[in-house]
């Protein structure tokens, strides 16, 4: 099936090459070139023939399929040679360049030979000499083949590297490469990072560089020290990269650099990015470089003991990392074989044996923000494990079930290791429960078993799936006639069913009515229950206080705050009379977190640091995580986030000691990143945040992880690590349940909306645009919620002008300001049209006056709705700012009357700054409105005098008000103006 309309004329053609041009490489773009070139046979011209060949050469070369390269070149060398004068100097300049193409793509088939080789390299240099072209792109090619094949490599090396530069000369990033992995390969790492560090640096730059030679570049630098410099360019560079067929020799080498810094999972996660690599590779030396990538991540991820995780590989079946090693290692080692035999050396073997014997270079280098352990990557990851050592699980199966029981009964965290065990023998085909009278019958233990599940859904606040669970559980309590166990197990299903606090409103007080009946029901099963043992009533009393602790939290009522505190008491004399001291210390938590719902902050503190006291002397020690934890959170809201962050600390610190759900460890991460941007440390910060979301992922909280993962991406953007919010953001899309399409499509919503942000910032506009563009398209059927809409339409309208794509921009901005009329944007939609009014103005000056204009008309009646709406503006005043833009739109049109009027316009609606009347912004925003209005009657309008007034007027009054570096850019206009006047 035809990817495009068939030209029916040349000027069709031209344009539908044009559009593939914008492609990027692969399949696509390939079919698409192949129907141009057969479409371009009907046309008697042969012109358009040739740009169509070309165009097909360049997607077969870039899209890694170098058996078919040769064949179309020689149809243009053809023709070259039958109609010379088709060819403009353009065209000539194009021909004689791709003769290195079909060199390179001649040297990846092993199954050409290498006389075949050699004759390529004398019919180029035979051209060139006769067509009066230097040599030196011929030197180039001939030392390539040297170096592929291993033999005489120095002397191709002098007679390429001596020679000048020529028009027809791979360009310098290219040449900057070769040379550098020459050196290289003479084991001197440090001259090739010296020569590599033009095109390290951003200097130089085509379509393979940087990224080809980073990807070399980077164990260099950890051999040599630099690996912070490695970690930035391992990001940067596997971005450019990834999942392109044309360089998958990059992308194997970014594995091999993954899994020599204890990075693995990273490098298992990358290579499932990468799966596609394996069929669509076409190029057998790009694949074997791959390959061997491939090959040196799951060598060491079967020898740290995990070759039966599972990986990404051939499509067709499921891999094992062993199993897909050995899948992988026969086939380079073959590809290997046929170089080698091609060439008459051993250089392709030696190579891949040198990669493969490589030791890792670090132990650790943490490369994302997400990083990861293989235990984490496995299908089910085992939980956190603790620094202490927990009591070894009895291997008796009586002992087992009893031991559980008895954890149990105490709280202590070690029951669920215990539970998880048992869980795994009863669910093996013939299990026999043991006859034994201290266990009980099976369905007791089935009751357990469901009692714990439900206990871990409520963990993972799957609420009604709790609920569910204990109604269950009870009912197989009272086959095994244990009263007492069936009636707590259903008080417990009395809160889950209730689900979370409400936030506000109506929400609020339907979730404190709930709550209130809950309360009532357990108190009734309460009276009604018999034969509970003092720990389960003790239970039962914490669940009672627990239900209006939550009413209360809801709520916020002062009238709900003594009912608490009455229950708390309650629960706090029996467990004392009865010397349950989990209880115990559970009521006076309840008691403290009671009165820091209330506001009473220093009641809670006291009674925090009482218990802690307690806990350090009498336990129970996991109480103590969640119990400093809290004392963080109050003084935290008391203002004393130095005390908070020692706290939150110290809890963390011996949370360690415990699984990390037990001892709410995710939480805690959390709190301390709030209290570490409270005290200015935004990188300490995010490091809490991340491992935050982890743990939220690794308990199954998949909804909060993915969460707080959208909040550390932001705060990266905002501290400038771009790279690392990418990355960031691209392992956690690249989530099994967020690829399927199984979490909620807002939240991906922005979690691709943040990634089009950082890639913007990165200044990839390309890709940034195209995931604005299908953002917009997606969010477009939220009739839910146009105001997001509206603000994704918008921005994605500002990147399309920023592109020069004013057309498709205007049509977003038209989506922006319907979707704005049903749920109005004010200032986001006014600075979209502002925006988009500066950059037509700056880019096509008067020509684009008239549609600016426009622009700012909609703009200007966003503020008229505003200001009838009486919306106050959170940043900048929509009116002044509007005027302003009218000012510099006018300005690069070069209507400066026009724009000096708006200027004027807009310093009036700002006024001059008074003393402690206006924040540093809306100083700024005057002093750079009087620096234009000053250099457009100046400079513009030749009016240096009033232009010079107007500035030392405003020096004096920013001066007075202690606004110095607000007047800079002025003196230094005045001192310009001074200088031309």
């Amino acid at each position: 099936m035809p990817t495009a309309p068939h030209p029916q004329n040349t000027d069709e053609l031209y344009q539908a090459l044009q559009e593939n041009d914008r492609r990027p490489y692969g399949r696509t773009r390939t079919v698409t070139a192949e129907e141009l070139a057969e479409a371009a046979e009907q046309f008697a011209e042969p012109r358009p023939l040739v740009h169509a060949l070309l165009e097909l050469q360049e997607a077969y070369t870039y899209g890694s399929e170098p058996r078919k390269s040769p064949v179309v070149f020689a149809r243009l060398l053809t023709l070259f040679d039958e109609q010379p004068d088709v060819f403009d100097e353009r065209l000539r300049h194009t021909l004689f360049w791709r003769f290195k193409w079909v060199a390179n793509a001649l040297i990846a088939l092993p199954e050409i030979p290498l006389a075949s080789l050699r004759q390529w390299l004398t019919e180029m240099r035979d051209r060139y000499e006769k067509a009066g072209l230097e040599l030196q792109p011929c030197y180039a090619q001939a030392y390539r083949l040297a170096a592929h094949v291993g033999e005489d490599t120095h002397l191709a090396y002098e007679l390429w590297a001596g020679r000048t530069r020529t028009r027809l000369s791979d360009c310098e990033a290219c040449e900057i490469c070769e040379r550098a992995l020459y050196h290289l390969d003479a084991d001197d790492d440090e001259r090739a990072l010296r020569t590599w560090q033009p095109v390290l640096d951003g200097k130089e730059s085509c379509q393979e560089e940087p990224a080809r030679s980073v990807s070399y570049a980077l164990l260099p630098l950890l051999r040599t020290g630099a690996a912070d410099r490695a970690r930035a360019l391992h990001l940067s560079g596997y971005r450019a990269c990834r999942r392109n067929p044309s360089m998958s020799g990059e992308v194997g080498r970014h594995l091999e650099f993954c899994a020599l810094t204890g990075n693995e999972a990273r490098g298992l996660e990358l290579l499932a990015e990468n799966r596609n690599l394996f069929d669509e590779v076409d190029s057998p030396l790009d694949l074997l470089a791959f390959l061997t990538g491939v090959e040196v991540l799951l060598q060491r991820v079967e020898s740290l003991g995990h070759g039966e995780l599972p990986a990404a590989g051939y499509a067709g079946r499921t891999w094992t990392v062993a199993g897909l090693r050995a899948e992988v290692r026969g086939r380079a080692d073959d590809l290997a074989a046929r170089f080698d035999a091609r060439n008459g050396t051993t250089a392709h073997a030696d190579r891949r044996r040198a990669r493969l014997d490589r030791a890792p270079l670090l132990d650790a280098l943490e490369l994302t923000l997400r990083t990861r352990a293989l235990d984490d990557v496995a299908p089910a990851a085992a939980p956190a494990v603790a620094a202490r050592t927990a009591a070894a699980v009895p291997e008796s199966l009586p002992e087992l079930i009893v031991r559980a029981r008895q954890l149990d009964e105490e709280g202590h965290p070690d029951a669920a290791a215990c539970w998880a065990r048992l869980r795994t023998l009863v669910a093996a085909p013939g299990y026999a429960h043991p006859d034994d009278p201290a266990v009980g019958p099976l369905a007791r233990l089935r009751a357990d078993l469901l009692e714990d599940e439900a206990g871990r859904a409520g963990g993972r606040e799957e609420f009604d799936a709790a609920a569910a669970l204990y109604e269950e559980a009870a009912v197989r309590y009272d086959e095994a006639g244990a009263a007492g166990h069936a009636a707590l197990a259903r008080a417990c299903a009395l809160l889950p069913a209730g689900g979370l606090p409400g936030e506000h409103g109506d929400a609020a007080e339907e979730r404190a009515a709930a709550l209130t009946a809950a309360h009532a029901a357990l108190v009734r099963l309460h009276e009604e229950a018999t034969g509970l043992a003092p720990y389960q009533e003790a239970r039962l009393l914490r669940l009672r206080a627990t239900a209006l602790g939550m009413r209360l939290q809801a709520s916020r009522d002062e009238e709900h705050v003594a009912p608490v505190l009455a229950e708390v008491d309650l629960l706090l004399a029996f467990a004392t009379r009865h010397d349950i001291t989990g209880q115990v210390s559970g009521a006076r938590l309840l008691r403290a977190g009671t009165y820091a719902v209330s506001g009473d902050l220093p009641a809670a503190i006291t009674e925090l640091d009482a218990l802690l006291d307690e806990l350090k002397a009498h336990g129970p020690a996991w109480h103590l995580p969640r119990t400093l934890g809290l004392r963080g959170r109050v003084r935290f809201g008391l203002k004393d986030a130095r005390a908070a962050h020692a706290d939150l600390s110290e809890s963390l610190r011996l949370a360690a000691d415990w699984p990390s759900d037990a001892a709410g460890t995710a939480r805690l991460h959390a709190d301390l990143a709030q209290v570490c941007m409270r005290l200015d440390r935004p990188d300490e910060a995010l490091r809490h945040l991340t491992r935050s979301a982890e743990l939220e992922l690794r308990h199954g909280s998949r909804f909060d992880a993915f969460c707080t993962y959208s909040n550390a991406a932001q705060l990266s953007l905002d501290l400038g690590r771009v790279e690392d919010c990418i990355a960031l953001l691209d392992s956690v899309l690249a989530e099994p349940d967020v690829a399927a399409g199984e979490l909620d499509d807002r939240l991906v919503a922005q979690l691709r909306l943040a990634r089009a942000r950082a890639l913007h910032a990165g200044e990839d506009l390309k890709a940034a645009t195209a995931e604005y563009a299908a953002l917009a398209a997606e969010s477009a059927g939220w009739d839910d919620d146009p105001g997001s809409h509206a603000m994704i339409a918008a921005e994605t309208a500002m990147l399309l002008a920023e592109a020069g794509e004013f057309g498709p921009a205007r049509e977003a901005a038209g989506q922006a300001l319907a979707a704005h009329a049903r749920d109005p944007r004010y200032e986001q939609l006014s600075s979209c049209l502002r925006e988009l009014a500066r950059l037509q103005a700056q880019h096509q000056g008067a020509e684009g006056l008239p549609d600016a204009l426009a622009l700012l008309a909609d703009a200007g009646r966003i503020a008229d709705e505003a200001r009838a709406a009486g919306y106050r503006a959170r940043g900048r005043d929509l009116d002044s700012a509007l005027a302003y833009e009218h000012g510099r739109v006018n300005a690069y049109a070069r209507e400066y009357e026009t724009a000096l009027t708006a200027l004027e316009k807009a310093l009036a609606l700002l006024g001059e700054p008074e003393p402690e009347a206006h924040d540093r912004e809306h100083v700024g925003e005057w002093a750079e409105c009087v620096r234009l209005a000053a250099l457009v009657e100046g400079l513009y309008l030749e009016r240096p005098v009033p232009a010079l007034a107007r500035i030392d007027g405003a020096v004096s009054r920013l001066t007075a008000l202690g606004h110095a570096e607000e007047t800079e850019s002025l003196t230094a206009l005045a001192g310009r103006l001074r200088d031309e006047g």
